[in-house]
């Protein structure tokens, strides 16, 4: 698809998307829904005294800055289905966004547990969700067995992330690694280019999301309650928009 004519779409696409705009990233949904408040979104009652001033001269209202919890990372075995139509959606504008979701499937070959299947989300900043998968998940790491790992995540990691799997992968020949990503991360800066460029050098296959992988998540990851996905109007043209970018980063 030409870039040329998907500059149009991106115009289309921002009016539709400003309906899914987040405060801390938080989800707030569109399409003429109230907000959910099902842990990813705060109420308007979160907006105390003490987050609001009066102007004294024209009675405007200011927003102060709110300082952010400590981040933490929050484990399960299933996705809020709000949080993965915001989280997981293929946009290329990502407005929001701004925090990773991590599914994970662990096959450690043939052992009495089997395969193991989890997600991670990460708040606010500091380590990230791909860095606590290596320290929560794969804590009990024996190098007799062979490890096939395989991720689905919100969007592409980071460059430091990226680097720290590239190490694990080159210096733990036991581990098979594949990631499959909703969105590209800042795909156009040069660090985050080098960082999925050594993470494919170091065997990790990396591929974007296609349609039928965001409802195998959904069936997978979600707490569903046994509803299909319904997927957005531009899930393919957008898988093949990072697809093809992804393609010429890796060449």
């Amino acid at each position: 698809m030409a870039d040329r004519s998907r500059i149009q779409r991106k115009t289309d696409r921002q009016a539709k998307e400003a309906g899914e705009k987040t405060k801390d990233g938080k989800e707030v949904k569109n399409e003429g829904e109230n907000v959910h408040d099902n842990g990813e979104g705060p109420s308007s009652e979160l907006l105390s005294a003490n987050d609001v001033t009066a102007n004294d001269e024209n009675g405007d209202l200011e927003v102060e800055p709110m300082e952010l919890p400590p981040f933490e990372i929050i484990a399960g075995d299933r996705i809020d289905p709000f949080a993965f139509k915001f989280q997981f959606k293929n946009v290329e504008y990502s407005s929001g966004r701004n925090k990773t979701f991590l599914c994970y499937l662990v096959d450690k070959g043939n052992t009495a547990n089997g395969l193991l299947r989890g997600c991670l989300e990460d708040e606010h900043a500091g380590s990230h969700a791909e860095d606590a998968f290596f320290t929560q998940c794969l804590s009990d790491y024996d190098p007799s067995l062979k490890y096939t790992i395989t991720w689905y995540m919100s969007s592409s990691p980071c460059s430091a992330c990226a680097a720290k799997i590239a190490d694990v992968l080159n210096t733990k020949k036991n581990i098979k690694m594949s990631i499959f990503a909703a969105r590209l991360f800042e795909f156009e800066e040069p660090e985050i280019q080098a960082g999925l460029k050594s993470l494919h050098k170091a065997g990790c296959k990396l591929r974007m999301m296609k349609p039928l992988d965001f409802s195998y998540t959904w069936d997978t990851f979600v707490e569903n309650e046994d509803q299909p996905l319904n997927l957005w109007e531009d899930c393919k043209d957008n898988y093949e928009y990072y697809h093809e970018k992804l393609s010429d980063i890796l060449q």
